[in-house]
């Protein structure tokens, strides 16, 4: 059986990892687009704990082989059609240890070839969590700044489709990061580690060290941003200011959270809208679901971003000194400016 390390097993060219963790586990993180493939469900791998536990080792594998056994069939059925469309199969699990080791020699066994990586899971971790502390020492942010709607999401999203590197922290938490924020995200919210794996995967397989990355605030959504990803992002270095008219922004705002949407954003904007008591008071809240019910949707929220939203974040946009300002009318144009910035950073000319 071939094993191979974390960091040999990521540069290998047209490879795909089998988690062969619960489904449980895979959930809460899982190696870059991992496919999983468990040796046991949730329940069957409980049991198999209790009886190592209770009854000892030799009694919690004969269990596993009685969960196992009516699997091989359809594990080696996958696994033959993965090894004729990769280079490279790697099977891993928690920590290297037995459910891999078995996988992997199963499958050597009866001719496919894979590699179990050695640590398993936590290997990975481990070299995610290294990665974070340091990679910003290599690697610069170019950090889009601007009020609420300005449409900063977007540019990063057609700065992707031109090959220019880029995180969207947002989407990578699928969160908005404002109390309105999960209202464009049908997914589930990730888990911390899942937050930080998709980081990762970011700068990790990025070509340039200078990335765009929209200016957060630490937490976004349900997670937070790494310290040493967000220090990053706060630190001198490349700022651009983007500009834009109010009225598209309250167009691109309501594009995003209530044109495009159904009947239950509705209701959940009504909810958030409702939490702002302690915040805007009765009378105003009162207000402003008074504009709701009667499908005065810019109306609303141009009165959001000017009484609350631009007030709130116009002093952290003041903290910074900014290399560019840039108007954003046209994508294009925009982006295209954004892309020549790009390149002169990559140069070295440009400076705080």
């Amino acid at each position: 059986m071939k094993t191979i390390k974390i960091e040999d097993a990521l540069k290998l060219e047209n490879t795909i990892f089998i988690d062969v963790r619960t489904e449980k586990e895979y959930l809460d993180d899982h190696i870059l687009n991992a496919f999983n493939m468990p040796l046991f469900d949730n329940d069957e791998y409980s049991e198999i704990g209790t009886i190592y536990k209770k009854e000892g080792k030799n009694e919690a594998i004969d269990k596993g082989f009685e969960f196992v056994s009516p699997k091989l069939k359809s594990m080696y059925k996958v696994a033959r059609e993965f090894s004729t469309k990769y280079d490279h199969i790697v099977i891993y699990c928690a920590r290297g240890g037995m459910r891999s080791g078995s996988v992997a020699n199963l499958l050597s066994s009866i001719g496919i070839d894979v590699y179990k990586l050695e640590g398993g899971y936590k290997s990975y971790r481990n070299y995610v969590l290294d990665y974070l502390r340091n990679i910003m020492d290599k690697k610069q942010f170019i950090v889009l700044h601007g009020l609420t709607g300005v449409g900063k999401t977007e540019l990063l999203i057609e700065l992707e489709k031109n090959n220019i590197d880029m995180v969207d922290l947002e989407y990578m938490a699928r969160n908005t990061g404002s109390v309105f924020g999960f209202i464009t995200y049908d997914e589930k919210p990730p888990s911390q580690k899942t937050f930080e794996t998709r980081i990762f995967e970011s700068l990790f397989f990025s070509k340039s060290d200078y990335l765009f990355i929209e200016s957060e605030s630490k937490r976004v959504g349900h997670v937070l941003v790494p310290n040493e990803i967000y220090e990053a992002i706060i630190r001198d270095g490349y700022h651009i200011l983007i500009k834009c008219d109010i009225k598209d922004r309250v167009k691109r705002l309501c594009n995003d959270y209530i044109y495009n949407r159904d009947e239950k954003n509705i209701e959940a904007l009504r909810e958030c809208i409702n939490t702002f008591r302690k915040r805007l008071g009765n009378k105003t809240v009162d207000e402003y679901l008074d504009l709701l019910n009667q499908g005065k949707y810019e109306e609303l929220v141009k009165e959001f971003l000017v009484s609350y939203y631009d007030p709130l974040y116009m002093h952290s946009i003041n903290q910074y000194k900014y290399n560019e300002i840039m108007k954003f009318k046209d994508i294009k144009v925009t982006t295209n400016q954004l892309i020549s910035f790009h390149k002169t950073a990559e140069k070295g000319v440009k400076q705080c």
